[in-house]
């Protein structure tokens, strides 16, 4: 499957969270046939993420979670600028707990010539840092969440808690203002707000579409002082909302 097609699926699940889109509707959208979108369609009904009706679709659950493969291939040229600038935080030496999803994991992947402690529950990235000679690396155990390639529940909190780090790198499928991060389990948002309890800094990564976004069930709420960096396509409007919340906004630019 190609990169255009892994963005589009991720998009079409985005769309169809507002309720049963029409076929038409969404060719429109993404500028592509409606033999397409029915393809599309049907690839996502396989894997049983939505439910084919008369001329559309819609989600077989509340807010269907995207597979982190198809997050990788959204907003891709942002998450790396948001992953480069966020490399400037970091100092040699510091102890770091990466969360899961995929702007982190782009971020994890920068770090093999950097001298630090990583602990984190994010799989994806196990295969690149294990590589580096001068990365200690700490894995979180737990039960995995194949959806993210991570690992939650009890396990990890019991290991986590033995722990302390400088900084902690987190995602989220939302980030709001006055509410925190927004994600779509209860497990999830319990394991990242252990792990900002744990750092003496937070740092999140959201691209420009994940600001004011709240389209989940379960919130972390974020401490009184934080650090967002995000994309160009972030509105001044939505920059001063989150620094009203405590946020240190950087914008990185693709």
């Amino acid at each position: 499957m190609s990169m255009r097609s892994k963005e589009r699926h991720a998009r079409l699940l985005e769309a169809l969270n507002a309720g049963e889109i029409d076929v038409d509707d969404l060719a429109r959208r993404f500028d592509v046939s409606a033999s397409t979108v029915r393809r599309d369609l049907q690839h996502l009904s396989r894997n049983n993420a939505v439910r084919r009706t008369y001329g559309g679709a819609i989600l077989t659950g509340q807010a269907a979670e995207t597979t982190l493969e198809q997050r990788l291939a959204v907003q891709g040229k942002e998450k790396q600028a948001i992953a480069r600038v966020a490399i400037d935080l970091i100092a040699d030496g510091d102890t770091l707990i990466l969360d899961a999803g995929s702007t982190v994991a782009a971020f994890g992947r920068l770090l093999l010539r950097r001298r630090l402690r990583i602990i984190t529950n994010n799989l994806a990235l196990l295969p690149f840092l294990a590589k580096a000679p001068s990365i200690e690396l700490v894995v979180l155990g737990g039960t995995l969440r194949a959806t993210s390639m991570s690992t939650i529940g009890p396990l990890a909190h019991e290991s986590l808690r033995r722990m302390t780090a400088d900084r902690a790198v987190m995602s989220a499928d939302g980030v709001v203002n006055k509410r925190g991060l927004c994600e779509a389990d209860l497990e999830q948002v319990a394991l990242k707000s252990l792990m900002m309890e744990q750092a003496k800094e937070v740092i999140v990564l959201a691209d420009a579409s994940k600001l004011g976004r709240a389209e989940q069930i379960a919130w972390a709420s974020l401490p009184p002082r934080w650090t967002l960096v995000t994309d160009s396509g972030a509105s001044p409007e939505q920059r001063q909302h989150l620094a009203d919340a405590g946020a240190r906004v950087i914008v990185a630019t693709p």
